[in-house]
């Protein structure tokens, strides 16, 4: 996305968030399983496709998500080069282990020569050994149908499902899902207050999720809450309309299951899913 996490976010990302999911007592409750095994589910083809519309919406001003696995540009954020359909960032580590995984399945890639500077570059801002044909390289890679199933795994592994498996855990429906999904793209899920296990740390001293036998609207609202106080933290997340103009508008209309039709904002430009 347009708005990496740093390296020890995101390269702690499955390791620390799939242990997490392992030892939580939650997890092996009844009442989690039950809710887990009624709850819409944001993994749901057409829901998974409105998470990408929404999440492009907020990244690429489009909701045409699939034209961005070629996207790649420096915005000067201090991360690098961030690129494709989740924003992989040449200096957070979840590029370098797209291009590795993509090296595996396709050896000899047109990226594949690109290894030992991303190695380099990692935790910098640096383009050391990436310029001047990074870019070109990286769109020429986005023609070949395995570096985009290299782009979905990964999206997947890091991201997607970890977000997806705690939400239910958490007997939320596809909108909480979602709202688990963006705060995990864009923060990541380290130690640092401002991440995704941190958010959801704060929104649970103000309230229960369902799954702990509390209201779902309540858990979401605190939930956006401790969102936005952490997008506050940083300069490059201080424009909240994301959840403003967007999540929280779903909310308030309690379409709990992001049933289409939906209208929202973000950053001023308005979208539609009919």
């Amino acid at each position: 996305m347009k708005h990496p996490s740093p390296t020890s976010r995101r390269r702690a990302l499955l390791a620390l968030f799939g242990a997490s999911l392992a030892s939580a007592p939650l997890l092996n409750s009844p009442r989690a399983a039950a809710l887990c095994a009624t709850a819409a589910g944001l993994d749901d083809p057409a829901k998974k496709e409105i998470a990408m519309q929404l999440v492009s919406s907020a990244e690429n001003s489009s909701l045409d998500w699939k034209a961005q696995y070629k996207y790649i540009e420096d915005i000067g954020d201090g991360r690098g080069y961030t690129a494709g359909i989740i924003g992989f960032c040449s200096g957070t580590g979840d590029m370098l282990d797209l291009v590795e995984l993509y090296a595996d399945r396709r050896p000899g890639n047109v990226l594949a020569p690109y290894l030992p500077a991303l190695r380099r570059v990692d935790g910098t801002d640096s383009h050391d050994g990436l310029d001047p044909h990074f870019p070109r390289d990286w769109a020429r890679a986005a023609q070949d149908q395995e570096f985009r199933r290299a782009q979905n795994d990964e999206r997947d592994r890091v991201y997607f499902n970890p977000a997806v498996r705690q939400g239910k855990a958490d007997g939320l429906r596809v909108l909480g899902q979602f709202a688990y999904y963006d705060a995990i793209v864009m923060h990541g899920d380290g130690g640092d207050p401002t991440s995704f296990r941190n958010i959801r740390g704060r929104a649970l001293d103000r309230a229960r999720p369902p799954a702990q036998g509390g209201d779902e609207v309540t858990y979401l609202h605190a939930f956006l809450d401790a969102r936005v106080w952490a997008m506050k933290q940083e300069e490059a997340h201080s424009d909240t309309s994301r959840v403003d103009t967007a999540q929280r508008v779903f909310l308030r209309e309690g379409n709990l299951d992001l049933d289409p039709p939906l209208d929202w904002k973000v950053y001023g430009d308005s979208f539609h899913i009919g």
